[in-house]
């Protein structure tokens, strides 16, 4: 089984759709999807789907909405069975010749307190996503700034969109994809670094400029921002994004900017583009651009 969850909901067995279109049942897929091969508390299914509001009848109807998710996937089971795949899905089944034939209910399967999606050893983006980003962390930290940078593009290319794009989620989903999607800044917040640090300020400019319209208040982006414009020679450019993120945050958090990003500014005020150096951590961990 292949799952999507970085964009739009995408669950496959051997190359076929299981993806409902009604919302429930949707919601109760996506949430198994994403925490696939482990067990999913029936409380959590229930939360994500009435939020703290269940009716009297909500275990019924959630075991109503889990067997009509069984149903595809035996229809799913049934097609592969058959030879046949949807347009442009992978006609290979995974599978060894020997091994058992799984039935809906050994990929979507009741448990003690729960269910659980079985994968069966298929491709889930967000694992994937997990993998290259640890990797790609690993290299930044040992200073191999090319494989981090390779890496970490790679992990961010898994992503098609919002995690859970085309779900309509409840609170357990809402969470989830906040979780998510703070997981991809830090991978972009990393891939930049290592890009800033193999001299492709240049080519950040147009990606940053965009960032930092959309992330108005992160400063390590505006911080990121600042020195790829300052690289290019363009350090009254980067002063004017200090001072609009300046605004923005006194404005909408009451807040000054970091000590990081004022020791930036200073830099760039006494600095020319020839004295700058690389990104650097000081020892307490607080981010520190110098110049």
């Amino acid at each position: 089984m292949d799952i999507d969850v970085l964009g739009a909901l995408a669950v496959r067995e051997n190359g076929i759709s299981i993806t409902p279109t009604a919302p429930k049942p949707r919601q109760v897929l996506a949430l198994l999807a994403l925490h696939a091969d482990q067990v999913v508390p029936v409380s959590a299914l229930i939360e994500e789907l009435w939020a703290g509001e269940p009716p009297r009848s909500a275990r019924t109807t959630l075991q109503t909405y889990v067997l009509q998710l069984r149903a595809l996937i035996a229809t799913a089971l049934e097609r592969s069975a058959a030879g046949g795949t949807e347009a442009g899905a992978d006609p290979r089944d995974p599978r060894d010749p020997g091994d058992p034939v799984r039935t809906a209910k050994d990929i979507l399967v009741t448990l003690p307190g729960g269910y659980l999606l079985s994968s069966g050893g298929g491709v889930l983006d967000v694992r994937e996503f997990d993998r290259l980003a640890g990797t790609g962390y690993r290299a930044m930290d040992a200073g191999d700034f090319p494989a981090a940078a390779r890496l970490l593009r790679e992990a961010l290319a898994l992503w098609s969109g919002p995690a859970f794009a085309d779900v309509q989620g409840g609170v357990q989903l809402d969470m989830e994809a906040r979780r998510l999607e703070e997981t991809r800044l830090c991978a972009l917040d990393q891939r930049i670094e290592a890009d800033l640090r193999l001299g492709r300020h240049r080519e950040l400019l147009a990606e940053l400029t965009v960032l930092a319209s959309r992330y108005r208040t992160h400063e390590n982006l505006h911080g990121q921002f600042m020195l790829a414009l300052h690289r290019s020679g363009r350090r009254g450019e980067a002063l004017d994004v200090y001072q609009r993120l300046r605004g923005t945050l006194v404005r909408e958090l009451g807040l000054e900017p970091s000590v990081a990003l004022r020791r930036l500014q200073r830099s760039i005020l006494m600095a020319g583009p020839e004295g700058l150096t690389e990104p650097g951590v000081e020892p307490g961990g607080e981010r520190l651009v110098r110049v």
